[in-house]
């Protein structure tokens, strides 16, 4: 647990308790569930077999050419639900487990990321900011915690707090990243949903929208980890001031 030496009541020096650790691991607590409930619904639908027998990177190719988007690249990369779309060099990148599975929870993931190679191509606002946000946020989150621990150590509280004004950009960017995501689901699902060209029966479907359901509360679950991060530097900050 997290402790810290303090002045007593008796004039002793002695160790408290820092009741702040528990938004911490609230956060992790949430994070980990998250994560383990896509592992599950994502194991789970990729033991079954699209009726159709087509493959993740299939149906990623009938989406994109469907959209106008024959010009992105579909390419197999290693790591595991490591798939995700490049908007700068237009491709779309799906692990081996998606890339070459014919199972319901490959074309889901799949279908998901065309979604974004969707968006990009109509210059969807949510997507467009991200990625502008994207060096804001990965600066942010490299010297918020430096700057904070200067502050406090040196006793320059206004280090400290423009530490907690730089870590709010990465919570920003997370709030930001949320309707990207929830959007490119929706898309998905709306495609698979449409025809028979990928999938043939509702169960498929529903299938997909539970595996995209739970990856999409992976991003929540995060953001609300941030959030709670950036709530417990508030109160430390304080209490040193």
């Amino acid at each position: 647990m997290d402790y810290f030496f303090g002045l007593q009541g008796n004039g002793r020096i002695g160790f408290m308790f820092d009741w702040t650790i528990i938004l911490v691991l609230i956060g992790i607590a949430i994070c980990l569930m998250a994560s383990a409930r896509v592992k599950l619904a994502f194991n789970k639908y990729n033991q079954v077999r699209t009726l159709s027998g087509i493959t993740g990177s299939e149906a990623a190719r009938i989406i994109l050419n469907k959209a106008g988007l024959d010009y992105v690249r579909i390419e197999r990369v290693s790591g595991e639900l490591s798939d995700h779309y490049d908007p700068r060099d237009k491709v779309l990148r799906l692990s081996q487990s998606v890339y070459d599975s014919p199972s319901v929870a490959a074309v889901g993931v799949a279908a998901h990321e065309c979604g974004h190679a969707v968006q990009d191509a109509e210059n969807y606002g949510p997507l467009a900011l991200r990625s502008t946000a994207v060096p804001v946020a990965q600066f942010s989150s490299m010297v918020y915690w430096p700057l904070i621990i200067i502050g406090w150590v040196t006793g320059f509280v206004g280090l400290a707090d423009l530490g907690i004004l730089v870590f709010t950009f990465v919570v920003l960017f997370q709030l930001i990243t949320l309707p990207v995501e929830f959007n490119a689901s929706a898309r998905a699902l709306r495609v698979l949903g449409s025809g028979e060209d990928i999938f043939r029966s509702r169960e498929e479907y529903e299938g997909a929208r539970s595996v995209l359901k739970a990856a999409a509360l992976t991003y929540v679950a995060s953001l609300i980890s941030t959030v709670l991060q950036l709530a417990r530097l508030v109160l430390l900050n304080r209490r040193r001031k």
